[in-house]
């Protein structure tokens, strides 16, 4: 009977340092606004908008240190949404987003850009030629700089239907 009232006496008195603990050492409140931007982002971690991955890129844009435009895998979407979310205007052109390319003359099979793929964009296996899956590629480039060959290009990604836009007018 003693022991179970040591170790209840013990349990309440850890339990209530925990507690204080918590309420001493806690971290300030969240920005909702900020929490709604990183919902939207993609997640990728591309690091095409400049920033080194999507929490940082909406922290710049809640702080408005960067353009709604500055997600290319996003694309004009994912602006829209932003510059309504933030009550901005939608400024400015974007750029396309990169993709990314493999030279298979050049390609020997080594599987370095395939692991280095966040997005599992990169098909093939160890000896066999790789191909990139453009609707899973985010164009953030470690692909790229894994490959001892040199055989991996970032380019623009091309038009088609899914990414076509109407050019805005021009006001006379």
């Amino acid at each position: 009977m003693v022991a179970v009232l040591v170790l209840a006496l013990i349990g309440m008195v850890l339990g209530g340092g925990l507690g204080v603990a918590a309420r001493i050492f806690a971290v300030g409140d969240e920005n909702p606004l900020l929490k709604e931007v990183q919902q939207l982002m993609p997640g990728s971690q591309c690091g095409q908008c400049g920033f080194p991955g999507c929490s940082a890129a909406a922290s710049a844009l809640v702080e408005g240190r960067s353009s709604v435009t500055c997600c290319p895998p996003g694309g004009m979407a994912l602006a829209g949404q932003l510059a309504e979310l933030l009550g901005v205007p939608l400024d400015g052109q974007m750029s396309a987003p990169l993709m990314a390319s493999i030279d298979t003359a050049r390609c020997t099979g080594c599987t370095r850009c395939y692991k280095a793929c966040p997005t599992d964009a990169i098909v093939g296996a160890n000896g066999q030629i790789h191909r990139v899956l453009q609707s899973a590629c985010t164009g953030c480039g470690k692909c790229q700089q894994a490959c001892p060959e040199h055989c991996v290009s970032l380019s623009p990604q091309s038009v088609s239907l899914d990414t076509w836009r109407w050019a805005k007018p021009e006001l006379a």
